[in-house]
């Protein structure tokens, strides 16, 4: 194992920098170091060589250049046990480092300030670090490299404990996290250049994706415990997503409860109203508006109560203990809301598996001005789509029948409508004003929707109104429905069947609009 002897430190981020630095030289490491990085080291009264004396040759271009010499790369990729590469490195005065500290300049901080030219993001990219990080992480052997200043009390036991050397078991888990620090490093420089060139160029999608995520934990398990899984949060996530949430109690998180979470989240932000929602295996069984949360979560209960055993609330207000005393008389899985008062989380920290989660962006529709991807994993292949975030706009429905819908039936149309494009296709829903009735998930043939969302109804679904994610392919949906007192539907339209379905809403005596849109959900 090579000894430590020699080490060169350059960093962006200072943290606990002069502290490691005074501890190396303690162990007897000689230090070399460049502008800021090695002022700070002096300051600290830590004896430190100028990299310009080191190479023989002073920084230049504005700073552009200071690493960028064979003296640093010779003495990082030189092989030590290999007799013609030390033979070379003597030849040409080249010295040995052992060790690299080096992070780089803060390219991801520059780029999330408001308004970052592209002139100040480009002197921000760095070009010295990572081929330092990646010379010493090829010749890990060799060089041991540090990327990450949590590392730094790590580094530091295990030189104290062998006598100033590394193994190369630990060497190698350092290269690869330097590896990983370089390979983010450019990701976020591509994303951000694709960004300036996405508006000219012929597709939104790029022709090479750079996916941009960073793990936040390890999971209970995945969709079954045999699985493993861990959850990533997206690269400059807007805070508004179910990743972003606060867990308050309750067990660790599984990949199931985290599906579902996110499910009920997108469902609940569709409204300003108070709102409650029920999510069990990713399709809701009850939704709700009401004037107050309490009145919101009663009438979601009641659209399905046997589904709704063990499934996953989402509310769009702060839950105040008289609600927590109502939703822990039956069983929940996970609850997340805007925040919790102090009586409510007395009441269901009595639950010890309840896990409970805030997010305060639930109390607002979400909006931005990036494009939201959607990925779904295939075999051998990924595909890529933008967010399903289009909002119907009133004045674009079409109404095509005899009779048009009355305010109220077009209060619950509207309502119905935007339940649906959470459901899985083929998607039905019945509703009554703001409140479902009853709804129809995931089935193969649309008419089967139908029934089904009818015989979960736990209300009476006469006076209801019906909305379907998808056209009619036949008017066997409409027939059904008619039979059990819906007075009006909501659907997209474009079937070549459109006429024959129509026909059936006019026979019944049914109002029914057109969206001209569709939200499957698969």
């Amino acid at each position: 194992m090579t000894k430590i002897e020699r080490a060169i430190i350059s960093v962006s981020d200072k943290k606990g920098i002069a502290e490691f630095a005074t501890a190396l030289n303690e162990l007897g490491v000689e230090i070399i170091s460049t502008g800021g990085t090695a002022k700070i080291l002096k300051d600290a009264g830590i004896r430190v060589k100028l990299i310009s004396d080191f190479t023989g040759f002073p920084e230049i271009l504005d700073g552009r250049v200071k690493t960028l010499h064979p003296k640093v790369h010779g003495a990082l990729l030189g092989v030590r046990t290999n007799p013609s590469h030390v033979q070379q490195m003597q030849e040409h005065n080249i010295l040995p480092i052992d060790l690299v500290v080096v992070n780089l300049y803060p390219f991801e901080e520059t780029i999330s300030k408001e308004g970052v030219r592209l002139e100040e993001a480009i002197e921000n990219i760095d070009i010295g670090g990572p081929a330092m990080l990646r010379s010493s992480s090829k010749n890990y052997q060799s060089v041991a490299v540090v990327v990450n200043p949590g590392k730094y009390s790590l580094v530091l036991d295990e030189l104290k404990q062998h006598h100033c050397t590394l193994s190369d078991g630990f060497r190698l888990r350092l290269a690869q996290e330097a590896f990983a620090h370089t390979a983010h490093y450019d990701s976020l420089i591509a994303h951000f250049l694709e960004g300036l060139t996405r508006p000219h160029a012929a597709t939104s999608f790029p022709e090479e994706l750079v996916l941009k995520f960073e793990k936040v934990d390890d999971l209970r398990y995945g969709e079954n415990p045999h699985q493993k899984a861990a959850l990533y949060r997206e690269f400059r996530e807007s805070g508004s997503g179910i990743v972003s949430a606060k867990q308050l109690s309750g067990k660790t998180l599984s990949f199931n409860n985290l599906l579902d979470l996110d499910a009920a989240c997108r469902l609940v932000e569709e409204f300003l109203e108070p709102a409650s929602v029920i999510i069990k295996h990713n399709n809701p069984c009850g939704v709700a508006l009401g004037k107050t949360l309490d009145e919101a979560f009663a009438k979601s209960i009641e659209t399905d109560p046997v589904s709704a055993f063990g499934g996953v609330l989402a509310f769009n207000c702060k839950v105040e203990g008289s609600l927590a005393v109502k939703i822990t008389q039956g069983f929940v899985e996970a609850i997340v809301a805007p925040a919790f008062s102090e009586e409510a989380l007395s009441e269901f920290k009595k639950k010890k598996n309840l896990m409970l989660l805030s997010l305060d962006s639930l109390g607002r529709r979400r909006t931005t001005s990036q494009i939201e991807y959607d990925f779904k994993k295939i075999g051998g292949g990924l595909l890529l789509q933008e967010i399903d975030g289009l909002l119907l706009e009133k004045e674009n429905l079409k109404g095509v029948t005899h009779r048009q819908p009355t305010r109220e039936e077009m209060e619950g149309l509207l309502f119905a409508w935007t339940v649906c494009k959470h459901v899985r296709s083929n998607a039905i829903v019945f509703a009554k004003g703001k409140e479902t009735i009853g709804m129809g998930a995931g089935q193969m043939s649309r008419v089967d929707s139908v029934k089904i969302a009818l015989m979960k109804s736990q209300k009476d679904p006469k006076g209801s109104v019906m909305a379907s994610d998808a056209f009619f392919p036949f008017r066997d949906g409409i027939d059904v429905a008619a039979q059990a007192g819906i007075k009006a539907v909501i659907q997209p339209g474009g079937s070549i069947r459109d006429e024959e379905v129509i026909r059936a809403c006019d026979e019944k005596g049914l109002a029914m609009v057109l969206t001209g849109m569709r939200h499957f959900r698969h």
